[in-house]
């Protein structure tokens, strides 16, 4: 039997896509183990299906600590002290040319103290994969640098909506089916500064057929998440 790999899962859910690899990693399809499952929302179904397959859990509540930066002004003391913000701004993808220097500081100021708030709980952990499984929080240069420490390398897995580069964003779904498109699909990749841009790891596809509603679409969709998701993973597994 192969050894297995540690894997670390963050979410923001329900956690469909988290039950489908804890019930490959049971199966015997994935080679790993997973050590932990984070949220960045108290309370969500997720957590509870962590706990129920005896998976350490904790929470960062981002919506906490965004309002919290908010109300004050975000002094140094509150940053990690490894925070450079021009080497953030020189990195970072994921705002366009239009939002001001104030707007792009306190993005990158406030996600990272919510990203060293999950970075001191993975850090406790042996963690040789990261897979955000619903994780609805985007990653800045940040937090990705303290997991992929060596160039090349990429150690955190994401799972999109829709045939990458086809309709990267938040609703992959939603697009495909307002473009009117024929095919639709999920996406497996690696998470490098952009929005969706980084390495492909797998694909799979599904037909829309002229009857179907955009629930229909994210019905089929999800059924191919729940396959995709452990193959990519174990794919990761087998080259470790």
């Amino acid at each position: 039997m192969a050894s297995k790999i540690k894997v670390g899962t963050l979410i923001s859910g329900g956690g469909t896509n988290l039950q489908a690899i804890i019930d490959a990693c049971l199966d015997h399809r994935i080679d790993a183990q997973i050590v932990f499952t984070g949220s960045d929302t108290p309370g969500v179904k997720g957590l509870e299906r962590a706990q129920k397959a005896n998976i350490e859990t904790f929470v960062v509540d981002y919506s906490q600590i965004i309002q919290s930066c908010k109300k004050k002004e975000i002094a140094d003391s509150d940053l990690p002290e490894d925070f450079n913000l021009e080497e953030m701004l020189s990195k970072q993808k994921l705002m366009d040319q239009t939002a001001s220097l104030d707007q792009l500081a306190f993005f990158l100021k406030s996600r990272a103290i919510a990203e060293k708030k999950l970075l001191d709980h993975i850090r406790s952990y042996d963690m040789d994969l990261l897979v955000l499984a619903g994780f609805m929080r985007v990653l800045t240069p940040y937090f990705i640098d303290r997991i992929n420490t060596v160039p090349g390398k990429y150690k955190i897995m994401n799972i999109h909506p829709a045939l990458l580069p086809a309709f990267p964003g938040t609703d992959g779904y939603g697009d495909t089916f307002a473009y009117g498109c024929k095919i639709g699909g999920c996406t497996v990749h690696y998470v490098d500064y952009g929005e969706d841009t980084g390495p492909i790891i797998g694909q799979k596809a599904f037909e829309i057929n002229d009857t179907d509603t955009l629930e229909d679409v994210r019905k089929k969709g999800l059924e191919k998440e729940w396959q995709l998701y452990p193959e990519c993973i174990q794919k990761f597994a087998r080259s470790f």
